[in-house]
């Protein structure tokens, strides 16, 4: 019953509109605002603290004109490693793979290859979400007239192995251990 009612004050808190200037404070995360409400549920552990999550696992949406992948496995020195596919239809797609970092509530993606793309993505513990703009150095890891850009990964695994059990659209793995 208790935390039916916490969940209801946070529902009802995210519909609420602050006033200007209002009382938001940075997020346990080091990045967007949370309420008084947020911090005090996260603190009660009521909520997860998503600077404290793990990006670890798989991150999949499937979509009408395809899938959109992302794989997150244990790198060295407090790196990850990751491997990212993202299908528009028959064809066109993108394809990478590279190391990440965490920074607060970023995921830092730094693609193997020529041109060095990095991709600073928004990272919540249950999706990843790239920008709506991306690096002219990132159209090299795209075919025909596909983009990384506004691309999301909804979290659907949170462990290593599925995240090395998953395979892109040749039926290659999509990380390597």
């Amino acid at each position: 019953m208790r935390r039916n009612s916490l969940a209801l004050l946070v529902l009802l808190a995210a519909c609420q509109r602050s006033p200007a200037g209002g009382d938001a404070t940075p997020a346990p995360g080091g990045g967007a605002s949370a309420s008084r409400l947020e911090r005090a549920a996260i603190e009660s552990g009521a909520i997860a603290d998503p600077g404290k999550i793990s990006p670890v696992g798989l991150f999949q949406n499937r979509h009408e004109a395809g899938r959109d992948a992302l794989c997150v496995i244990p790198g060295t020195e407090g790196a990850f490693r990751f491997g990212l596919e993202a299908v528009f239809g028959e064809e066109p797609a993108c394809r990478g793979r590279g190391t990440a970092r965490r920074a607060g509530d970023k995921l830092i993606l730094s693609f193997k290859g020529g041109d060095r793309c990095i991709i600073v993505a928004q990272y919540d513990g249950d999706q990843v979400a790239l920008p709506g703009v991306v690096d002219m150095a990132c159209a090299d890891l795209c075919e025909g007239r596909g983009s990384l850009e506004g691309v999301s990964f909804p979290r659907i695994a949170n462990d290593a192995a599925t995240a090395l059990r998953a395979r892109d659209r040749d039926g290659d793995p999509l990380c390597r251990s």
